[in-house]
């Protein structure tokens, strides 16, 4: 692709690690409604934002400057075919390359370790913008054979997705994809944050995303693996230069960190100094009027407690929420650890 400065709703960190000198700050959180899990999500303008939950089938829409309720809302439920009697689609991924924002679903069993076909989804929609408001439009077919592109692929039969794919997502060695990055050649990168081969983060290289929205098999590039400290993808993005990653425990059980990485075989570097702690960050929005100055980060709120009750079960939309935060650089002279 032609690469556009507007990419993919991403954690810029050029401005945390490598090329800058200053140390992070978090704002207090801000609320948005109509759903708990954010799970994934893309910068459509300067002012909104598009989200997913992993525990629906609907893209929101948001003015990021307006804590509340979404301004807008897409149920994909029918586009994406889904079984009725099973129809927990597992949105997990976005990335946006130019007027598109692809998604991924976890691909991976439910908790239970029981099959679901309704989340082996990989599709796109394109984003259309005019003065009165954005129009987000189905393209092309919801890809349903991911999972058997990646098994009968030669080049990652070392990993045996095809056993890893029969476990419940969050059991050691299980198939469940949680990143979407895209690339400067206008690929994509798939993130799994399980399994994690050897202690090592995987990423694998899809090489014909539009082609695979018109129901071509999908392409891999040689697999990637990443040391995040043996941690998981729970989300990552390319912007200028570098990819930014969300590292977190296969399983949930510890807190994730933010690395940046300069793409081949450099070593990926952890961003300290970035207090999450209370957070359970799974998607990162980049706006290109903030530049590398601020990025908002969403908050998985699923398992957070209101009223004693997490917020997943909460029967009103309208008590549900999601936090979200703002980071930014305070300069300093010395540089980051």
């Amino acid at each position: 692709m032609t690469q556009n400065s507007f990419l993919p709703g991403a954690l810029l960190i050029a401005g945390l690690g490598i090329h800058a000198h200053g140390e992070t700050q978090v704002s207090a959180p801000i609320l948005y409604s109509g759903m708990c899990d954010a799970s994934a999500a893309v910068a459509l303008t300067d002012k909104l934002f598009a989200a997913a939950s992993d525990e629906g089938s609907v893209i929101r829409v948001y003015d990021r400057d307006q804590p509340g309720p979404p301004i807008q809302s897409i149920n994909l439920s029918a586009f994406l075919d889904l079984d009725a009697r099973k129809p927990e689609s597992d949105l997990e991924g976005a990335a946006r390359v130019g007027d598109r924002a692809y998604w991924i679903t976890s691909h991976g069993r439910n908790k239970s370790g029981r099959e679901r076909r309704s989340r082996d989804r990989f599709f796109a929609v394109q984003i259309v913008t005019n003065a009165q408001r954005v129009e987000l439009t189905m393209l092309g077919k919801p890809y349903e054979h991911l999972l058997d592109d990646l098994v009968r692929d030669p080049k990652l039969k070392t990993f045996n997705l095809a056993a890893a794919s029969r476990l419940e997502p969050k059991a050691r060695g299980a198939l469940n994809i949680e990143g979407l990055s895209a690339t400067p050649e206008g690929s994509l990168l798939i993130g799994f944050r399980n399994p994690i081969p050897g202690g090592k983060a995987l990423l694998v290289p899809m090489l014909n995303p539009d082609a695979v929205i018109q129901g071509q098999a999908a392409t891999f590039g040689e697999p990637i693996r990443l040391d995040l400290g043996g941690l998981g993808i729970r989300d990552m993005a390319y912007w200028d230069g570098q990819y930014a990653i969300i590292a977190g425990p296969y399983d949930g059980k510890g807190p994730s960190h933010l690395y940046e990485w300069l793409g081949g075989t450099t070593t990926p570097r952890r961003v300290k100094h970035t207090h999450l702690k209370g957070l359970n960050p799974e998607a990162i929005i980049f706006y290109p009027d903030k530049g590398a100055a601020q990025f908002q980060l969403l908050s998985d709120d699923g398992k957070k407690l209101v009223n004693g009750k997490p917020c997943k079960e909460l029967a009103d939309p309208s008590w549900q929420h999601f936090r979200s935060v703002w980071i930014s650089e305070r300069q300093r002279k010395a540089r980051l650890d």
